[in-house]
């Protein structure tokens, strides 16, 4: 039998692990030199802007992960085990059956935290690219402007390998189930979007990480 928790995969083992050093040589970029930037455990944003995008509104709807959510995840053939405990994972967190996330390897996870808290944020691809993106304040009508640096695009900073989709009802509540899910299809390749489920609307999100986040100056 497979654990609740999902254990880290050498990828992401390898990248927490070459952050420090893909921070270092990020901060001494020119492009960023100028912003006073601190390391930060590494942090996941899910963003529904478009892929070519590079400024605009809308980022209340985007959510934080402040701690990788993968480890404390829930594999679908769990899905029994979890409505079995009220839909509470051993961690604490609770699976809400009208609005839940699963990633690219089947996986149920902890929702990310809303809105976007304002700030200047260091994001990547964990790769070869970055880009400095800024996340206004709210203003009355709770919108919130954000912007990359640059000629940076959001497609430039999104982890390829994450895919993040978001599922709710259609129809009544509880018609959009995870144990409609076809769990044969996981891991999806790269580049595959995530399942559509039956009685459920779906939102794809990108995930940038976050390893640093400005100093207030």
């Amino acid at each position: 039998m497979k654990p609740w928790f999902r254990p880290p995969t050498l990828t992401r083992r390898e990248m927490i692990a070459g952050s420090a050093g893909l921070f270092a040589a990020l901060a001494t970029n020119p492009l960023f030199a100028q912003t006073r930037i601190q390391r930060v455990p590494i942090q996941y944003i899910a963003s529904l802007a478009g892929p070519q995008e590079r400024a605009g509104t809308g980022a209340e709807t985007w959510g934080l992960w402040r701690e990788d959510p993968g480890p404390i995840g829930v594999w679908l053939h769990m899905y029994e085990e979890l409505q079995a405990r009220d839909y509470v994972h051993p961690t604490g967190w609770r699976l809400d059956v009208d609005d839940w996330w699963l990633d690219e390897n089947g996986i149920l996870m902890k929702h990310p935290d809303f809105p976007m808290p304002p700030g200047t944020f260091l994001v990547t691809n964990g790769e070869d690219k970055a880009g400095l993106l800024t996340v206004e304040a709210a203003d009355a009508s709770g919108a919130q402007v954000w912007s990359l640096s640059g000629e940076t695009v959001i497609a430039d900073v999104t982890h390829g390998p994450c895919r993040s989709a978001r599922y709710s009802p259609i129809g009544d509540s509880g018609s959009c189930s995870p144990a409609s899910v076809d769990q044969s299809i996981f891991p999806l390749p790269l580049g595959a979007q995530p399942p559509e489920v039956p009685g459920c609307n779906r939102l794809e999100y990108a995930v940038l990480i976050v390893i640093g986040i400005a100093e207030d100056v």
